[in-house]
């Protein structure tokens, strides 16, 4: 089985979950879903692990992107998917995750409630060559720089997820 084939969770726009359906038929057919965005920040929070998806992601391929993640898979739940999203893409296991927000992704067809997790991390990260063409620490203030330009390619829903998550340190103080 391929894996436009596996069975991803399939949730109603409320965000219950409502059954599943063949991954190619989610992407097909614009399915309400759910999906995982983990960011990791190095142990001291100064910096944030951004990668480049591969050119052959069925979405935002070859954009950067600052979050390991994906789709919920059938009978799975968010923080398991986070788990398991970060240990495929990253390879990082073991540490753990804090539950941040939720929050709603509507793009064309793609349409998702955005899990969204942090965790610390300053191991080695190992990159699923499937999915990750490359990756980089980048320091906190710089990726707000450069998300402030439009044209730097970057991943949709986590342009959308990260600035809401610097609107939440804003508001913290942090």
């Amino acid at each position: 089985m391929g894996a436009q084939d596996e069975l991803v969770a399939v949730y109603d726009a409320a965000g219950d979950v409502a059954g599943s359906a063949p991954r190619w038929r989610m992407r097909r057919d614009g399915l309400w879903h759910a999906a995982t965005s983990i960011l990791v920040r190095s142990g001291d929070g100064r910096s944030i692990y951004v990668h480049r998806r591969t050119d052959h992601k069925d979405v935002n391929p070859g954009a950067h992107d600052c979050f390991a993640g994906g789709v919920v898979a059938a009978g799975e739940t968010p923080d398991s998917g986070a788990e398991r999203e970060l240990a495929e893409e990253l390879g990082i296991r073991g540490v753990p995750l804090e539950f941040l927000f939720r929050s709603v992704f509507e793009q064309d067809s793609v349409r998702h409630h955005g899990f969204v997790y942090e965790t610390r991390w300053d191991g080695p990260v190992v990159h699923q060559p499937e999915e990750v063409a490359d990756g980089w620490w980048m320091p906190v203030a710089e990726l707000r720089e450069r998300l402030a330009d439009h044209d730097w390619p970057f991943a949709a829903d986590s342009r959308r997820f990260i600035r809401e998550w610097f609107t939440r340190q804003d508001a913290e103080g942090s």
